[in-house]
C-alpha cells in the first residue's frame, strides 16, 4: 500500500461518470446531516475524524458539488483521511452509505442502519461491518443533532474509566483498538543523568570565569554575581526486552506502541534531546527492533517490527536471548548508566541456571534492572515458576503493566526507584 494518500482515479472516457443520488443541495441541511452521519460512521470504523475534519468535509462538498459521485468521494477522502491504511475502509463505507436515495433518506443523526445487499456481504472488512451496525442510543430522543455530534465525539467518562482499569488480555476487538490509541498518549518522563558537558547555571561547583569577567566589564568592573558551571542533564540510556511469546501476545503490541510513543517525545534541559533506546523482542530467540523504533510513526513501527519478528506467539527462552544479547549486542549497554526494562510474564521454558548466569552478567552492566510483569493483575501473585523466581531475585523491582492506569503510574514508579 502506498505511503501517501491519493485521490481515486477519474473514470475513463469510455465509462459514464457515476452520479450520486439526489440527496439535496450541497448547502441544504439534509446533505449536511448526511455528511455528519457519514463522518460519525467513519469514526466508529476506527478512522480518526474530529470536528475540524467534519467541518472541512462540509466545505469540500459545497465546493465540488454532488453531481458526480467520484468527485465527492475524492473530496471527502482528501480531507477526512490521514493514514493510508484507512483508504479501503473509507471507500467501502462510502459506497455502502451513499448507495441509493432510500438509504440516505432513512439515515438518522446518530446511527447508520444496515443496508441490504452490498453492505451485508461477508467479504466486507470487519471495521466497515461494525460501523454499519446501529449503535446504542446515547442521547435522549429530544436531543438536537449538534448535541448528538458532541456526545459522539467524546467517549463517556464511565466507559473511559472502565477501559483504563480493564486488563489488556480481556479487551474486545474494538476496545483493543481504542486502548491502543490511549496508550500512545501516556508520557514516560524518564529521569536524566549528569553528563560531562557543562552550562552556565547558579548551582555549579565551579566558577565560569569567562562569563563572570564579561559581566563585570559591562558593569564598570564590579562583580554583581559569580557565574557558575553546572553539568548538563542527558537522557538515561534505555534498553528494553519485550516478551513476544504466546502468553504475552495481547500485551506485546500495546506495550511496544506505548514505549515507542512515550520515549519519542522526551525533553531534557527544556529542549528535545535524542534518547538512546535499544529495543529487542525475545521469544525462542532475540530480535533487534532498534531500527524499527527509529520510525517516527507508531503504526509504521509496528508494521516493521511485525515483519522482523519470526517467533511471535511462540515459546519463551529468556536465558538464550540474554546470551545472544551478551555475545552480539554487549556494546548497547552504556557502562553502568543503562536502564534495562524486561517486559515479560516470567514463564520461561529454559534452564534456570542459564537464566541466572545471564541475568548476573546483565546486572553488572546496567544501572537498574526492572521487571514489568502483567501477571501482577492477580491479587497475591507469587513468582513461583522457575524462570519467574530467578528473574524476581535478579530484578531491582517488579512493576505492573496490565492496564492503562498502571502505565500512567509507571513513570513515577521508575523515578522513585532511580532515586534509591
Amino acid at each position: 500500500m502506498p505511503d501517501q494518500l491519493t485521490a481515486p482515479p477519474a473514470p475513463g472516457p469510455e465509462q459514464p461518470p457515476r452520479r450520486i443520488p439526489q440527496l439535496g443541495d450541497a448547502r441544504s441541511g439534509k446533505l449536511a446531516g448526511n455528511i455528519a452521519a457519514f463522518c460519525r460512521a467513519l469514526r466508529r470504523a476506527g478512522v480518526p475524524v474530529d470536528a475540524a475534519r467534519m467541518a472541512l468535509a462540509q466545505q469540500a462538498v459545497q465546493m465540488v458539488g454532488v453531481a458526480r459521485k467520484d468527485d465527492m468521494a475524492a473530496a471527502l477522502e482528501a480531507v477526512l483521511l490521514s493514514r493510508a491504511q484507512d483508504r479501503e475502509v473509507f471507500r467501502e463505507l462510502f459506497d455502502a452509505f451513499f448507495r441509493d436515495p432510500e438509504l440516505a433518506s432513512k439515515l438518522l443523526a446518530q446511527m447508520l442502519p444496515r443496508a441490504e445487499g452490498r453492505a451485508d456481504r461477508p467479504q466486507q472488512r470487519p471495521r466497515v461491518r461494525e460501523a454499519l451496525q446501529p449503535p446504542r442510543p446515547q442521547t435522549p430522543p429530544e436531543a438536537t443533532p449538534e448535541q448528538q455530534i458532541d456526545l459522539d465525539a467524546a467517549m463517556s467518562a464511565s466507559r473511559l474509566q472502565r477501559l483504563r482499569q480493564a486488563d489488556f488480555n480481556q479487551l474486545g476487538a474494538s476496545e483493543y483498538r481504542l486502548v491502543e490509541r490511549l496508550v500512545r498518549d501516556i508520557p514516560l518522563p524518564l529521569p536524566g543523568v549528569a553528563s560531562r558537558r557543562t552550562r552556565v547555571g547558579g548551582r555549579g561547583a565551579r566558577i565560569h570565569w569567562a562569563r563572570t569577567l564579561r559581566q563585570a566589564a559591562r558593569h564598570g568592573g564590579d562583580l554583581a554575581a559569580l557565574q557558575r558551571q553546572e553539568r548538563r542533564s542527558q537522557p538515561l540510556p534505555l534498553l528494553v526486552l519485550v516478551d513476544v511469546s504466546g502468553s504475552m501476545e495481547r500485551y506485546a503490541r500495546l506495550l511496544l506502541a506505548f514505549l515507542h510513543a512515550a520515549t519519542a517525545r522526551l525533553r531534557f534541559d527544556g529542549q528535545a534531546r535524542p534518547l538512546r533506546r535499544d529495543v529487542f523482542a525475545f521469544g525462542t530467540g532475540l530480535t533487534d527492533l532498534s531500527a524499527a523504533f527509529k520510525e517516527s510513526d507508531t503504526d509504521r513501527m509496528l508494521e516493521r517490527a511485525g515483519r522482523a519478528i519470526q517467533d511471535y506467539a511462540g515459546g519463551t527462552r529468556l536465558g538464550d536471548s540474554l546470551e545472544s544479547l551478551r555475545r552480539q549486542y554487549a556494546r548497547r549497554l552504556v557502562g553502568r548508566r543503562t536502564l534495562v526494562l524486561i517486559v515479560s510474564d516470567g514463564l520461561d521454558t529454559g534452564e534456570p541456571e542459564d537464566l541466572a548466569r545471564e541475568l548476573a552478567w546483565l546486572k553488572l552492566h546496567c544501572r537498574r534492572l526492572l521487571w514489568l510483569n502483567p501477571l501482577l493483575r492477580f491479587d497475591g501473585y507469587e513468582p513461583s515458576a522457575r524462570g519467574a523466581a530467578v528473574l524476581h531475585r535478579a530484578a531491582d523491582a517488579m512493576l505492573a503493566v496490565h492496564n492503562v492506569t498502571r502505565l500512567q503510574q509507571l513513570a513515577g514508579a521508575i523515578a522513585d526507584l532511580m532515586k534509591q
